[in-house]
């Protein structure tokens, strides 16, 4: 019976293995971005169809040392020979839903499983923070990393029920910009991030019922019209910049009226990367 020195059953519920355990791993930005923060540092990282070809996106590489670890492009101009280009032993996507790996063409997925372990995680509206961090860290425990610190995480945990408890509680709208006249308003449950926002009793603003599973496509006028007083904006490259929103009125009003707050909709799945968003909201209710 074949031995592999290394295994593990990704969320596919598939078996990736190896005679040795992997040392060279390529990974989805996001990914190896919560690798890092567990102690395991990819050789390199790529990006989806919504990110730049010729450098990643600040708001998705976390702590990633640059020039340290390679970006391979993005998008359409990922082939299975520009994944491999790395010499990967391992490569680490997530998905969304399905299995479906998330950021490659599906051509491009198929075939590379033919030549390197797959380990695909899932991060969608499905999974818990908790679950999403949990996997990760089996994954990185596989690969030979400690056990995570959750300290800080427990302690922004206990600080955002405290904070968010606290009458009168503030309105919290997550958006993302798509420029001066439209903008994609969050559906909170849809987000493994806001939904967990709403477990510790943050008051998070749930949009009109409309097509979009994710987002409600809309105007700033409606963005406006919910009065939030913390509004959570999308900073990934795919986001129209906030000093580019100047000409609209209404977010003029949105932007006057409320506490605005970096999101990055696709951060790290570590618990050092949770305890900075909890924290980050926290201070926000606090500071209205």
């Amino acid at each position: 019976m074949e031995q592999s020195a290394w295994r593990f059953s990704d969320d596919r519920g598939q078996l990736s293995k190896a005679s040795a355990t992997p040392s060279r791993v390529v990974a989805y930005i996001q990914a190896g971005a919560t690798l890092e923060d567990l102690g395991i540092r990819p050789a390199a990282v790529f990006g989806s169809f919504h990110d730049d070809v010729e450098a990643p996106d600040p708001a998705k590489t976390g702590a990633l040392p640059r020039g340290e670890v390679g970006y391979l492009g993005a998008g359409g101009g990922l082939t299975v020979d520009t994944l491999l280009s790395a010499g990967p032993d391992l490569v680490v996507a997530v998905s969304y839903g399905g299995g479906q790996v998330y950021g490659l063409d599906p051509e491009v997925a198929k075939h590379l499983e033919e030549r390197v372990p797959v380990a695909v995680l899932e991060v969608g509206q499905d999974r818990s923070l908790a679950h999403i961090r949990g996997r990760f860290a089996d994954l990185a425990r596989s690969l030979g990393a400690p056990e995570e610190d959750t300290g800080t995480l427990t302690h922004a945990e206990e600080r955002l029920r405290a904070v968010a408890a606290r009458a009168p509680r503030p309105r919290v709208l997550a958006l993302s910009p798509a420029g001066p006249d439209q903008v994609h308003i969050a559906r909170p449950q849809a987000w493994p991030e806001l939904r967990g926002l709403t477990g510790y009793g943050v008051d998070l603003i749930e949009p009109e019922a409309g097509p979009g599973a994710n987002w409600l496509t809309g105007s700033w006028e409606q963005a406006a019209g919910l009065r939030p007083d913390i509004v959570l904006a999308d900073i990934r490259c795919n986001a129209a910049p906030l000093d580019t929103l100047g000409s609209n009125a209404s977010w003029r009003a949105l932007e006057r009226g409320a506490r605005v707050v970096a999101w990055n909709p696709e951060s790290p799945g570590s618990a050092r990367a949770h305890a900075a968003f909890l924290s980050t909201v926290a201070d926000a209710l606090e500071g209205v």
